[in-house]
């Protein structure tokens, strides 16, 4: 009987399909975000609109923002 097979280990997804639900989930309730950027600096307004690239963030008295999503470490809700 030959020894059995090692079984490989999957890598995991880079993409679970959830990052377009949860954007449009804030975008259509209006929800208020704080954006932390990879140099820790952080933004704070609206999500308006995205795509595969980066979002658009909408400030009150403060021009709107394109944050490039490579540039996001995180958003969070407030």
């Amino acid at each position: 009987m030959p020894p059995p097979l090692p079984i490989k280990k999957q890598k995991p997804q880079e993409q679970t399909g959830e990052e377009p639900k949860y954007l449009k989930s804030l975008i259509d309730d209006k929800h208020p975000v704080r954006v932390k950027l990879v140099d820790d600096s952080e933004v704070e307004g609206v999500i308006e609109y995205y795509d595969s690239s980066f979002i658009r963030l909408t400030r009150e008295g403060e021009p709107n923002l394109f944050l490039f999503k490579h540039f996001i470490k995180y958003i969070m809700e407030l």
